[in-house]
């Protein structure tokens, strides 16, 4: 989706530069990468989470290999949606999976194995699945990181602009660890009508109630996490009337996206303003309205939290 969403701004980057290695569009594989000389490759961009053997190796000879690495979309930046996976371990992925799903036919009960044999006595091999989901920057040093889910076309053309610049003019690049967006909020470059009173006493999903379609989400009582979101996407899921997911991630002035997130529902709930009116339990009652806060505020940016730290200290 993210090749996708260059567009024809893909020529742009073709007319200055030459595509090397992209398993998506050309027929290349790993011994291809593997066989050119460390730092040929001026920019590459890595993307998706670190969850294997394999995976780790593969970036491990990105980073050999370039000059420049680049965190290309949510999930090499942040761990993305597959970081969700930490708040538990491989054996209960393995046992939910493959023992336990309606749909799963396996009477023995195998289990995936690093090494096996076939019938004719082959030995077989799969990278080892980790217990953890890693971030881009967990297993190598990057240079720049790109957010979104994937990222848009908005994104894309800041990207080729920086390219072309710096392989046409000479210009220098971003300071090493930028991330290419912005450093506003969501909020800042959303186009729905705020009144800036934000105060309701229930949450909704958004298939629950019949909105605004102009109107702020949060202000309706649909959770947005576009007060605790970095801008720089253009607002396309708040302008195709879907709430912010988030997978821009957090600011630079924000360490918790979660946390955050959590602090701009203290102020449409109310709280701030009436907590002593409102009992433990009646609190209680108010966050019971959102069935899976982590898999909400923590979506596409879990492995990077405090809080995944604290889960896999639990699990372990």
């Amino acid at each position: 989706m993210a090749i996708v969403n260059f567009n024809e701004e893909l020529f742009t980057l073709l007319s200055v530069a030459d595509l090397v290695f992209s398993p998506t569009l050309l027929d290349v594989k790993y011994d291809d990468l593997k066989k050119m000389p460390d730092k040929s490759i001026t920019i590459g961009f890595y993307h998706g989470a670190v969850r294997n053997s394999d995976n780790e190796e593969f970036a491990h000879i990105m980073r050999d290999k370039c000059q420049i690495l680049i965190a290309y979309g949510a999930c090499a930046h942040m761990g993305g949606i597959p970081g969700l996976a930490n708040v538990t371990d491989k054996i209960a992925i393995f046992k939910k999976v493959y023992k336990e799903t309606f749909s799963t036919v396996n009477p023995d009960g195998t289990l995936p194995e690093e090494k096996s044999l076939d019938k004719e006595g082959h030995e077989l091999t799969l990278p080892r699945f980790y217990d953890e989901v890693y971030a881009l920057d967990d297993i190598v040093d990057v240079d720049y990181y790109v957010p979104a889910c994937p990222p848009t076309s908005d994104i894309n053309n800041k990207i080729l602009t920086v390219v072309k610049e710096f392989v046409e003019e000479g210009k220098p690049l971003p300071p090493k660890g930028s991330i290419i967006a912005s450093e506003k909020t969501l909020c800042d470059e959303c186009e729905r009508k705020r009144s800036g009173e934000i105060k309701v006493d229930r949450l909704y999903r958004i298939q629950e109630i019949a909105f605004d379609e102009e109107k702020c989400f949060l202000e309706q009582g649909i959770i947005c996490l576009g007060p605790a979101t970095r801008a720089g996407c253009g607002a396309v899921c708040t302008a195709a009337n879907m709430p912010c997911r988030g997978c821009m991630g957090p600011t630079a002035s924000v360490t918790e996206q979660g946390a955050s997130m959590l602090s701009a529902l203290a102020s449409v709930y109310g709280m701030t303003d009436r907590e002593t009116e409102l009992s433990e339990e009646d609190i209680e009652k108010l966050m019971m309205q959102i069935p899976d806060p982590l898999g909400l505020f923590y979506r596409f940016s879990l492995p990077k939290s405090q809080l995944g730290r604290v889960v896999k200290e639990r699990v372990e």
